[in-house]
Parts: structure tokens; C-alpha cells; sequence
């Protein structure tokens, strides 16, 4: 299958290449910068320069990639910048998908969140909303997802990879890290979530195990799929473990949480046939 990846030297992206190639898919992949388009050329793919909120170059690129899919693992992330972040969800997914009729891909993949859904009690499931009485900044985040989410569905066949919380190379929870560097006191960190240890429930998804469910979604049917561990867990939990890893010192744990803070269950990704390698953070966070 022709495949033409929007993201691709980030976090997944860059490990995502080397799994369609070796899968036998023709690949392109993008990159805003030179340098990042040579290094997609060395993961054995056509590494092209486009930037996604450059509506005309983004179309000339997929067209010249003629894909009959499209991946997109769209961020910006490396500042910590949630409104670049969330203009890139809407207007570049936009770009994106219009770039996509243009070259009559039919098929879109493209990386959503699973801590968007609306409260409850226990882990949320892909049948139930998105959060619609979320307060700011929260409700700007939510309003993103949906734009990208709505906007992705106006191909035929739109397959939406609902990731929690990313960990392994690459990411803010990686050795080195963001994250790291947030728990040991640094205020200058570029790093959105949290370093509290209280209630609030997470899931966890590897990177690699992420780039292996946007590979296995080129054949699974439209609609949002959570693509997490095994093991939804509260902070005060999975947090001192985390830290201990990374060798910084960990919070001392507190109560409360959000009721929107709730992990995710991974049942329907794992009926299609999607295994995470890591099933749990807990052995997870120390491997690579």
C-alpha cells in the first residue's frame, strides 16, 4: 500500500517508518525541516519537506506521494505549547485531509487522546462522549480533539487512534525527560501534565506499541479505538514507580483527582488483534 506519514520524525513517527517499510508499504514521509526529511530517507522511506499548516505545499507533496493512506502523527509538543499544539490538531488536520481528497486517499490514520472523554467512575470506553462541560484550558484541549477528530472522519475511512499517555524515547517520560526534570524541581521544563501523586487514573501505551497500532489500523474498519496498556492506574501508583526509574525523588502522595481522570480500556483494540509488547507500565517504564 502507498502510505504517506504527516509526522513522522516524531515520538511514533519515527518508529512507525520502519514498521510499514519492513511491512512491505511504499512510503513517504513528511518533515517540516531538510535534515528531517534526510532522516526519513535513512529509515528506507521518501522523506519529503512539508509543513502541515502550509495548506498548498502540504498538497503538492501528498499528491506527488499519490497514497492510498494516509498516517497522521501530527504534534507540537517540544515547547510544551498547548495552542500550537491545538492549532495544529485543527488546522493541520484540515490540510491534512484535504490534501488527501486531493489525491484520492480514501483512508486516514490519525492520532487522537483518550484523557478527552467525559466524566465517570471507572476506565471510559470508546462508546461513550467526549467531555462537554470541561472548564478552560481543558475545554480548548477537548474542542481540538474534536475538530481533528470530525475533520478526519470526512474521508471514507477515518480509524481514530485514541493514545494515553506516551512514554518511552523520544517522549516527555523518557529518561533525561521533561517529566524528569518537572519532578526534580525544574519550572523551566516544557511539560503539560501532571506531577502530583494523587487519584487521578492514567493509562499508559509505550511508544513503540503505538507506532504498531497505527501500522495494524491500516486494515481495521473507521471510528475511535483507545490504544493503551492493560493497566489504567492512579497516580500515587504509577508515579513513585516512574520516578524511581528515571532516579529523581517522587511527590508524596495526596488525595483527590478530577472526575474526567479516569485511564481508558484497550478491549476493542485487542479484539482486532493489537497486543502491546509492555501490557503494563509497571515492568514498561524500565525498558526501552
Amino acid at each position: 500500500m502507498r502510505v504517506f506519514v504527516a509526522g513522522a520524525t516524531g515520538a511514533v513517527g519515527r518508529l512507525l517508518v520502519p514498521l510499514l517499510v519492513a511491512a512491505g508499504h511504499e512510503v513517504t514521509g513528511a518533515s517540516r525541516s531538510l535534515a528531517g526529511a534526510e532522516r526519513i530517507r535513512g529509515l528506507g522511506a521518501t522523506g519529503v519537506r512539508a509543513d502541515a499548516l502550509d495548506a498548498a505545499g502540504l498538497r503538492d507533496a501528498v499528491r506527488a506521494a499519490a497514497p492510498e493512506a494516509v498516517i497522521h502523527q501530527l504534534t507540537d509538543l517540544s515547547a510544551a505549547d498547548g495552542a500550537a499544539n491545538g492549532r495544529l490538531r485543527r488546522e493541520g488536520t484540515r490540510n491534512l485531509v484535504a490534501a488527501a481528497q486531493a489525491a484520492g486517499a480514501g483512508r486516514i490514520v490519525a492520532q487522537s487522546i483518550s484523557w478527552a472523554y467525559g466524566p465517570g467512575t471507572g476506565p471510559a470506553e470508546e462508546t461513550e462522549p467526549l467531555d462537554s462541560t470541561a472548564a478552560q484550558p481543558r475545554a480548548r484541549m477537548v474542542a481540538g480533539i474534536r475538530a481533528l477528530e470530525e475533520t478526519a472522519a470526512e474521508l471514507e475511512t477515518a480509524v481514530l487512534l485514541r493514545y494515553r499517555l506516551l512514554y518511552g524515547p523520544g517522549t516527555w517520560y523518557a529518561p533525561g525527560g521533561a517529566f524528569a526534570a518537572a519532578l526534580a524541581g525544574d519550572r523551566a521544563a516544557p511539560f503539560l501534565g501532571s506531577t502530583v501523586a494523587n487519584d487521578a487514573v492514567s493509562s499508559f501505551v509505550h511508544v513503540a506499541d503505538a507506532a504498531g497500532a497505527a501500522l495494524a489500523a491500516l486494515d481495521w474498519p473507521g471510528g475511535p479505538v483507545n490504544i493503551v496498556d492493560d493497566e489504567p492506574a492512579p497516580a500515587h501508583e504509577w508515579l513513585p514507580a516512574l520516578a524511581q526509574t528515571l532516579g529523581v525523588p517522587a511527590p508524596a502522595p495526596e488525595p483527590g483527582r478530577q472526575e474526567w481522570e479516569r485511564g481508558a480500556l484497550n478491549t476493542p483494540a485487542r479484539s482486532r488483534g493489537w497486543h502491546p509488547e509492555r501490557p503494563t507500565w509497571r515492568t514498561g517504564f524500565g525498558a526501552r
